[in-house]
């Protein structure tokens, strides 16, 4: 019985996309550090009224390095594609974990305009994800179908408004005693949803769109 023989460019493709594969690993683990370490020392905290712009650098920051990255790396784009679409979308069950806003809005801690829309938003895609898995194994097409398309897009204007709502909250607030602003955001360890859960959604639902994007051009 003959082993199996792979031709090298096999062997290499492999050994690259493990190395990016631990690269990426490395890169969130030092990225969530990091944010830990500054939100430690309140780096992301600012007076009331001002915009937060500790946290918009944290979001944009991360989401530029993940563009800038399938822009100008061949194989890191090719990593980032041939990712697994059902774990992606599986990820983002996470997000039925903005229940916690309710939370925090029943126990005045965030404010309605904020805490309503962005937790029930996040519950509504947290909740669907499971769905999307399931028709992804029944039907691997269906990354490309426009049902796909549109559930990706809406979990991207989810995290989009609860981002400029959070943002607007943040520069509107007066600072007066009592008042209930999006401020404890800035703080952890509620400042990791911000901070590193936001960006990091965004890049699983870019991701999906582009796989699907490929899909639907290869199949025409």
């Amino acid at each position: 019985m003959s082993a199996t023989t792979f031709p090298p460019s096999f062997h290499s493709l492999r050994s690259s996309r493990d190395r990016i594969g631990l690269a990426v690993a490395i890169a969130l683990g030092a990225w969530l550090m990091l944010i830990i370490a500054l939100g430690s020392i309140g780096a992301f905290v600012r007076p009331p009224g001002k915009p937060p712009l500790g946290i918009a650098i944290g979001v944009a920051t991360p989401l530029a390095i993940f563009f800038v990255g399938l822009r100008l790396s061949q194989s890191f784009r090719a990593f980032v594609l041939a990712l697994d679409l059902r774990l992606l979308a599986g990820m983002q069950a996470w997000r039925f974990a903005g229940l916690e806003f309710l939370a925090l809005y029943t126990h005045k801690i965030l404010p309605a305009v904020f805490a309503l829309p962005a937790g029930l938003g996040d519950m509504a895609i947290g909740v669907t994800a499971p769905w999307i898995v399931l028709a992804l194994l029944r039907e691997p097409n269906f990354a490309a179908s426009r049902r796909f398309v549109t559930w990706n897009v809406l979990g991207i204007l989810d995290l989009a408004i609860a981002l400029t709502i959070g943002s607007l909250s943040a520069s509107l607030a007066t600072g007066a005693p009592g008042e209930i602003s999006t401020a404890p955001l800035a703080t952890l360890p509620l400042l990791l949803i911000p901070g590193y859960l936001v960006p990091l959604f965004l890049m699983l639902h870019a991701t999906a769109l582009m796989q699907s994007r490929q899909m639907v051009r290869i199949h025409g």
